[in-house]
């Protein structure tokens, strides 16, 4: 009989990281490319494998090619949504390149503003593309209250916020933060636009988020939105996309800015000069002309 201890550490090498193949992790691979344009990579396998063997476990899956398998059957669509919801990186926090929100403030948004009131237009637009667990869109939000002021009921703007994720919109339609994803916030908008609910947690003030539609959607898929925006912001997303889908996209939201509309990405993105439709304004930061 062996040792109890050494029965413990036999069970747990057991349900040590389970293995893929080259070939199971290219199936894979591609299907996660074709239906959200994520590219996964072979730096990306051991993160595949240890996000989804739980999954595996749990649902009696022998390897990954019967999970693989098992994708490709579902009539329901819940595995890849399950897929999607774990392999997708959510990491994001208030006030992240916080120059982004200081400019939609101090810059576009008067000028806009201004240009709509010209034409008695009071209808803003404005669209988080890759809305993750909803610190950006909140924060936009926030930015836009703080400069319509006492106007904003003279506003029809709203704020339109998508993602692939249905767990990542849970969480932002809830609207509930750790305090450290609140630490590079300006005391201004803690005091203003949230209420402590824990002894670690503030939740989004109703007002705030109310602004915020959040909405299901793929950037793979065409835009079929009613109108078009004026200011898109489509940060940090693109970094997952290989050069023919970042493409692809860039010119799909193109399509969708009204002209003159901004578009922001991240500061660790960028859009090839040679092909980009907007035209360049400063890093991270185009323009339709």
């Amino acid at each position: 009989m062996l040792p109890q201890a050494q029965v413990i550490n036999t069970a747990t090498a057991a349900l040590g990281m389970m293995n893929i193949t080259d070939s199971e992790f290219k199936k894979i691979s591609e299907l996660v490319y074709t239906r959200y344009g994520i590219n996964l990579t072979d730096k990306k396998k051991s993160l595949v494998v240890s996000r989804l063997q739980k999954l595996l476990r749990t649902e009696g899956f022998v390897n990954f090619d019967s999970y693989y398998q098992h994708l490709l059957s579902d009539k329901t669509g819940k595995g890849l949504t399950e897929l999607v919801n774990r392999i997708s990186t959510n990491f994001t926090y208030f006030w992240r390149e916080p120059d982004h929100f200081e400019h939609l403030k101090n810059v576009v948004l008067p000028e806009l503003a201004q240009k709509l009131k010209a034409k008695n237009d009071h209808d803003i637009r404005l669209w988080c593309a890759a809305a993750a667990t909803g610190e950006e869109p909140y924060m936009l939000a926030m930015v836009m209250r703080d400069f319509l002021g006492a106007d904003a009921y003279k506003w029809k703007g709203g704020l339109l916020a998508t993602d692939i994720s249905d767990r990542a919109l849970q969480v932002a339609q809830k609207g509930i933060y750790p305090s450290k994803t609140l630490n590079k916030l300006p005391p201004h908008y803690l005091k203003k636009y949230f209420k402590k609910v824990s002894d670690d947690e503030w939740q989004v003030v109703d007002e705030i988020r109310n602004d915020v539609t959040f909405r299901k959607f793929n950037l793979m898929g065409p835009l079929t939105f009613k109108k078009k925006f004026h200011i898109i912001f489509c940060r940090n997303v693109m970094i997952y996309f290989d050069v023919p889908t970042k493409d692809g996209l860039v010119q799909r939201l193109y399509d969708g800015t009204e002209d003159e509309g901004y578009l922001y990405i991240g500061h660790s993105e960028a859009l090839g000069r040679n092909k980009c439709p907007y035209k360049y304004v400063n890093p991270a930061l185009y323009r339709k002309i």
